[in-house]
């Protein structure tokens, strides 16, 4: 008799997510985070003290000021008009308070997005390399993944492959830049060709295709690099943001959909969404929506994430390793000098060394650094690295600059 505990689609959640859970459960990382001393560059966790400002903004915003202080909350009008100003003066496009609806981060925001726009058997496009959520989120609402792979040789939209893709029963297609795990920002001349292509392809099957533009590291970009927003060249979008990566507070649930000025049926869009929060997905802790006005204009510092990009690139290069430039995003993806990552990711656990296996996000024969360790983990890692390479460790005069994060109090 067939197995019916779990409904066959949270089965294919669970298949699609194995990758990750299966390195989370059975990896020397597994068993090894949270240990003091090791080198962990797995995940965007943060590795030294927060943001002064971050811990202040929530002492102040946890003071109670009226009798309703704690009481329900849906989209909190501040929160959403702090949110629609900045995107304003970053952007440069028109959102409204109303386009805003706050969400307990990126994850939350594409749920509630997906369980949306999305009737059962309807296809969704992703890229590849991914975040490794996209797939389970889409069999979550009961879609049906369809997976694009980027041109690898400049990790750029391969627009051919996702035209070939769309077929009469696609409705949404994700997008993530700057890319995790690459680092890529896609172009305008990318985001622009993508709207052209995706109008036609509305027009042509006549009905709406719609982008979900995960902007989750928008604030984390380097080199003076400018990232642009598809909402400038596409009617159909869902921008997705998280405050978490530019606080670096993965752990404080915080971020928001905001619907394209230009969306068509925009008004009921608006209410769609509210249902969907409504019907269980939630909102956000009333405490961190009060912060978001301090919050907004805080970031961590950047210039000293490129440093740390730089100089552990250029270690790494030297003693032999291939690596990739992120112009975003805070990952380094290093080619392995086996063919099997997981392997190669191992060998570096014995020195205390953790990255993440390129297969966990369909990157095989690479391994993915996050650039959120400390200044002392990335001086650490080296020798560990010429240790598994074999190769005589060589340093110059060149060393990080310690400390905690800065505050930026200007937009990055």
């Amino acid at each position: 008799m067939a197995d019916h505990s779990i409904s066959e689609h949270l089965q294919a959640v669970h298949a699609a997510s194995r990758p990750f859970l299966e390195f989370l459960a059975g990896s020397s990382w597994g068993r090894a985070r949270g240990t003091a001393g090791i080198c962990d560059f797995v995940v965007g966790n943060p590795q030294e003290m927060p943001l002064p400002g971050y811990v202040e903004a929530l002492q102040r915003a946890i003071i109670p000021q009226d009798c309703n202080w704690f009481g329900y909350k849906t989209n909190e009008l501040l929160a959403c008009n702090t949110a629609a100003q900045y995107l304003r003066e970053r952007l440069h496009v028109p959102f409204a308070a109303e386009d805003i609806f706050m969400t307990k981060g990126a994850s939350n925001a594409l749920t509630i997005v997906l369980s949306t726009i999305i009737d059962c058997q309807e296809e969704v496009i992703f890229l590849s390399p991914p975040w490794f959520f996209y797939e389970p989120m889409i069999y979550f609402v009961r879609g049906i993944p369809v997976r694009v792979r980027v041109n690898m040789a400049t990790f750029e939209l391969d627009l051919g492959a996702i035209a070939a893709a769309i077929t009469p029963r696609t409705r949404a297609v994700i997008l993530n830049s700057p890319n995790n795990p690459t680092g890529k920002i896609y172009s305008p001349d990318a985001l622009q060709e993508l709207a052209r292509l995706l109008e036609n392809a509305s027009a042509r099957f006549g009905r709406a295709i719609y982008l979900i533009s995960d902007e989750s590291y928008s604030r984390i970009v380097f080199d003076g690099s400018r990232f642009t927003s598809p909402t400038l060249y596409y009617p159909r979008t869902f921008l997705i943001y998280s405050y978490s990566k530019a606080l670096l507070t993965p752990g404080q649930r915080l971020g928001y959909i905001a619907v394209a000025p230009s969306m068509p049926d925009r008004d009921s869009i608006r209410s769609a969404i509210f249902t969907t929060q409504c019907a269980g997905f939630g909102f956000p802790d009333a405490v961190l929506q009060y912060a978001i006005p301090e919050f907004e204009r805080l970031c961590i510092d950047i210039n000293q994430l490129q440093r740390r990009r730089d100089y552990l690139r250029s270690a790494l290069q030297t003693l032999g390793y291939e690596v990739n430039m992120p112009e975003g995003a805070w990952y380094l993806l290093l080619r392995t000098p086996i063919e099997n990552d997981s392997v190669f990711a191992e060998m570096l656990a014995k020195e205390n060394v953790f990255v993440l296996p390129g297969t966990v996000c369909e990157m095989p024969g690479y391994v993915r650094i996050c650039l959120t360790a400390s200044d002392d983990m990335v001086e650490q890692s080296i020798r560990a690295f010429a240790a598994v390479l074999g190769a005589p460790q060589s340093r110059d005069d060149v060393s990080l600059t310690h400390g905690v994060p800065s505050v930026s109090t200007e937009a990055a």
